[in-house]
């Protein structure tokens, strides 16, 4: 049953995250909230408070696609290796 979804709904269930080699780290200081890249991430990993606010990774679903660091016009989101600091 690991990877597969049956119903409608259900991908909170299962944490996809540890497939991604590479990652999305955020950058709090060069980010000017203007709501690019949450809309764009296929996974639902980047976080908005009830302030309409974006928050750090959900690295648990996070797959490492990039397309966030692509749309980010602020340079705010680079791809960093796995592991890398």
């Amino acid at each position: 049953m690991v990877g597969n979804i049956y119903d409608a709904g259900n991908a909170i269930l299962f944490k996809t995250g540890d497939w991604r080699s590479v990652k999305p780290v955020f950058l709090s200081d060069k980010c000017k909230q203007c709501g690019l890249c949450f809309p764009v991430c296929p996974d639902n990993a980047i976080p908005v408070n009830h302030e309409q606010k974006r928050e750090d990774f959900n690295y648990d679903y996070c797959k490492g696609c990039g397309v966030c660091s692509k749309t980010c016009p602020f340079g705010a989101i680079v791809m960093k290796e796995e592991g890398e600091e």
